[in-house]
C-alpha cells in the first residue's frame, strides 16, 4: 500500500508534469506564431515527454494501491519577448522540476519507501538530461545573439529533427 504522504506528493507531481506539458505546448504555439516550425516541433516533442512523465507517476500510484487525484492544471504563460527568453524560461522550469524531484526523493527516504525511492531514480537521471537539452539550445541562441534571422533559421532546422521515442517500458501501457 502506498504511503499517504507519498501518494499526495506524487499526485502533485502528476499535476506538475501535466503543467509542464501545457507550458511546452504554449511555447510551441508561440514559436509557431513566429514562423519557427522547428522550434515549435521541439516544444511539442518536449510536451509529449512530459505527458509520459505524468503517466509514470499515475501508473506508480495505481500499482501501489493508491488513489490518483486529478487536479486542475494552471494556465501557463503564452508569450515571451524572444525565442531566447522562451528557452531560458523553459530552463528555469526544468530547474524547478528538478528541485521537486529531489524533494520527492528526500520524502521517500524519510518515509522509508524504498520502492518510491527506486522509482524516482529514473527521474533524477532524466532531469539531468532535461536540463542539458534545454540549456544546449539556450547556449546556441546566446551564441547567435538570440535574434539573428540566419542563425535562428539554422537552429530552427536543427530543432525540427528532434523525434519523440516512446520509452520501451511504456510501449503498450499508454
Amino acid at each position: 500500500m502506498l504511503n499517504k504522504k507519498i501518494e499526495k506528493a506524487f499526485n502533485e507531481q502528476v499535476n506538475a508534469e501535466l503543467f509542464s506539458a501545457y507550458l511546452y505546448y504554449s511555447m510551441s504555439a508561440y514559436f509557431a506564431s513566429l514562423n519557427l516550425p522547428g522550434f515549435a516541433h521541439w516544444m511539442r516533442v518536449q510536451a509529449l515527454e512530459e505527458t509520459t512523465h505524468a503517466h509514470r507517476f499515475y501508473s506508480f500510484i495505481v500499482e501501489r494501491g493508491g488513489k490518483v487525484n486529478m487536479a486542475a492544471v494552471a494556465d501557463p504563460d503564452n508569450s515571451w519577448e524572444t525565442p531566447l527568453a522562451a528557452f531560458q524560461a523553459a530552463y528555469q522550469h526544468e530547474l524547478k522540476i528538478t528541485g521537486m524531484i529531489n524533494s520527492l526523493v528526500d520524502l521517500a527516504i524519510k518515509q522509508s519507501d524504498h520502492a518510491a525511492n527506486n522509482f524516482l531514480q529514473w527521474f533524477v537521471s532524466e532531469q539531468v538530461e532535461e536540463e542539458a537539452s534545454v540549456d544546449e539550445v539556450v547556449q546556441k541562441l546566446k551564441l547567435i545573439g538570440g535574434a539573428d534571422g540566419g542563425g535562428l533559421f539554422l537552429i530552427d532546422r536543427e530543432l525540427a529533427a528532434r523525434m519523440f521515442v516512446m520509452p520501451p517500458d511504456l510501449v503498450g501501457k499508454v
